[in-house]
C-alpha cells in the first residue's frame, strides 16, 4: 500500500482523538498532548513541557518503510530516544499496533484502536460526582491507618519524650507497615519485570522506575576449578580450598575467562530510579485538604473505625502472665 493512504488514515484517526485525550510513548511512557494535525506534520507537547514538537511526515515514511521491509516486528529498540512518540502515532492506524510486552511495532490483521491512546485522562469538572470511597482490602491498609493515627496523637518528632509504651506502639506499626509494603512491592515489581523494556525508565505521577540486571557469579565444582587452573601453570596449592580471592588473581595471570571457573547467571530487578518529593508533598496536602472538609459524621465514623481496628489488634497481641495454657 503506497504511504500516501496510511498517512491520511492515521490522520483521520487523530481527528477522531477527543481534544483531552492523552498518548503516551511505548517504552518510557511519559505522556503527552495532541497539539495540532497538519497535512505534513503532527504537533505534540509533553505534559512537563512548554514547547511544541513536531512529527514530520518523512519521518512517518522512515518508519512505514522499516516496518514494511521485513515480515518481522519492528523492533522500538531501533527507534532514537526522541522518537518514540513517531510509534504512539503511527500506532492509531488499524492495520498496526504496539506489543509493549516484546516492546514491537507490528502489522495486524484485526483492526484495534491503539493501546497507547487514552481519553479518560483528562481532568474531571468540577461538577463531576465523587467516586465511592471503598477501602482496599489489604494489611497494607490497616496498619497505614493506624500508623497515620498514631503519628497524630503522638509527637514523633521528639521520640527522647515519649513514654516507652507509644515507642512500642509506633516500633511495631512501622514494622507491619514495612513487611506488608515489602510484600506488595515485590508483587508489582514481579508484574513490572513484564512490562519494563531495556534500560530505558518509565515514569508515573511520584517517581520513576527502570529495568536493568543484577549479575551473580559462584565458583564451578573444585575439581573442575584445579584442573582447569592446573592447565594453565597454576599450581592447585596456590587456590586450595578454591577462595575466590585467589581465584581472582589466578585469573588475572591466565588466558582464562570468567565463565572457565563461575558459573554466571543474571537476574532482572526494577530499582528506583528517581522521586519526585514535590509531587508527593502536593499530593499529602490534597489528602489533608480532604480530610479537613470531611463531614463530621463521616470523620466520626472513620475514627471508630480506627478505634476497632486498634481494638481487635490489641486482644490479639496482648496477654496476660496469670493466663494458663493446658
Amino acid at each position: 500500500m503506497p504511504f500516501s493512504g496510511i498517512w491520511h488514515t492515521i490522520l483521520d484517526e487523530l481527528d477522531e482523538v477527543p481534544p483531552d485525550g492523552t498518548f503516551r510513548t511505548p517504552l518510557s511512557d511519559k505522556p503527552f498532548r495532541l497539539e495540532d494535525v497538519q497535512e505534513h506534520r503532527v504537533l505534540i507537547g509533553y505534559r512537563e513541557q512548554e514547547t511544541t514538537i513536531p512529527l514530520k511526515r518523512e519521518q512517518f515514511e522512515t518508519l512505514y518503510e522499516r516496518v514494511s521491509d521485513t515480515p518481522q516486528p519492528f523492533d522500538l529498540d531501533r527507534l532514537p530516544a526522541d522518537a518514540e512518540p513517531y510509534a504512539t502515532i503511527f500506532s492509531v492506524h488499524p492495520r498496526f499496533e504496539i506489543d509493549q510486552r516484546e516492546g514491537v511495532l507490528k502489522n495486524t490483521d484485526s483492526p484495534a484502536s491503539s493501546s497507547l491512546v487514552d481519553a479518560s485522562l483528562s481532568v474531571e469538572s468540577p461538577d463531576q460526582t465523587e467516586p465511592t470511597r471503598e477501602e482496599p482490602d489489604l494489611p497494607l491498609y490497616s496498619d497505614s491507618l493506624l500508623l497515620i493515627d498514631a503519628l497524630e496523637r503522638y509527637d514523633p518528632t521528639d521520640l527522647e519524650t515519649m513514654e516507652t509504651a507509644e515507642l512500642v506502639n509506633l516500633y511495631t506499626l512501622c514494622s507491619d507497615v514495612q513487611r506488608n509494603a515489602n510484600d506488595l512491592r515485590q508483587n508489582v515489581r514481579s508484574l513490572l519485570l513484564d512490562r519494563l523494556h531495556h534500560d530505558q525508565p518509565v515514569h508515573g505521577q511520584y517517581g520513576s522506575v527502570q529495568r536493568t540486571s543484577r549479575r551473580n557469579r559462584s565458583l564451578k565444582d573444585d575439581e573442575t576449578v584445579l584442573d582447569k587452573l592446573e592447565a594453565q601453570g597454576i599450581d592447585r596449592e596456590r587456590v586450595t580450598t578454591v577462595d575466590t580471592s585467589k581465584v581472582d588473581e589466578a585469573l588475572e595471570v591466565t588466558d582464562l575467562s570468567e565463565s572457565d571457573l563461575y558459573e554466571i547467571d543474571e537476574s532482572q530487578y526494577v530499582r528506583k530510579a528517581d522521586v519526585d518529593e514535590e509531587v508527593k508533598e502536593s499530593r499529602l496536602q490534597g489528602l489533608k485538604d480532604q480530610l479537613a472538609a470531611v463531614d463530621e459524621p463521616q470523620t466520626e465514623e472513620l475514627q471508630r473505625e480506627i478505634e476497632d481496628l486498634e481494638a481487635r489488634i490489641d486482644e490479639l497481641t496482648s496477654f496476660s502472665s496469670a493466663t494458663e495454657f493446658e
